[in-house]
C-alpha cells in the first residue's frame, strides 16, 4: 500500500474527521469562554473592586521605581522589573470557567449515557408478549399430562 493511499485511509477515517471538528468547536467556543471572562466577569469583579477594567495594565514594581511609572508598557519600556499579574489573572478566571463549562458538560453526557444504560433494563422487565405466555402454558400442560 502506498504512503499516499495510507494517508487517504487515514484522512477519511470518522476519528480523524471528529477530531477536526472537535478542534474547530473548541476555538469557538474559547472565543466564547474569553468573551464572557472579558465583557461579563470581570467588568464586574471591577465594579465590586470598584474600578478598573483593564486587568492586563496590573503590576507591581520589584524594586525602584524611580520615575515612579504607573503603566505596565512605560515599565517595560523603561526596563524595571515588574510582576505583571492583570493578564495571567485574567487567563487563569477565563481557564477556570472553561473547565467548569467543560465539567458540566462531561456530567451531562454521563447522565445522559445513564438515561441510556438504565432504558435496555426497564425493557427487559417488559411483561412477556401474549403469544409466547399461551405457548409457556401449552408446555406446562404437556409436561404435566400422565405419560401414556
Amino acid at each position: 500500500m502506498s504512503i499516499i493511499q495510507e494517508f487517504k485511509e487515514f484522512a477519511i477515517k470518522g476519528n480523524m474527521i471528529d477530531l477536526a471538528i472537535g478542534v474547530i468547536i473548541g476555538g469557538a467556543f474559547n472565543k466564547i469562554i474569553d468573551s464572557l471572562v472579558k465583557d461579563i466577569f470581570m467588568p464586574l469583579i471591577s465594579f465590586i473592586l470598584g474600578g478598573e477594567v483593564d486587568y492586563s495594565n496590573w503590576f507591581l514594581v520589584l524594586g525602584d521605581n524611580p520615575n515612579n511609572v504607573s503603566n505596565l508598557a512605560a515599565a517595560k519600556e523603561a526596563g524595571l522589573n515588574v510582576f505583571a499579574y492583570g493578564n495571567f489573572l485574567t487567563i487563569l478566571i477565563n481557564f477556570l470557567l472553561l473547565a467548569w463549562v467543560v465539567f458540566l458538560m462531561v456530567k451531562m453526557i454521563n447522565r445522559l449515557r445513564r438515561k441510556h444504560e438504565e432504558a435496555p433494563s426497564k425493557e427487559e422487565a417488559a411483561p412477556t408478549p401474549e403469544d409466547i405466555q399461551l405457548l409457556r402454558e401449552i408446555r406446562d400442560v404437556l409436561k404435566n399430562r400422565p405419560a401414556p
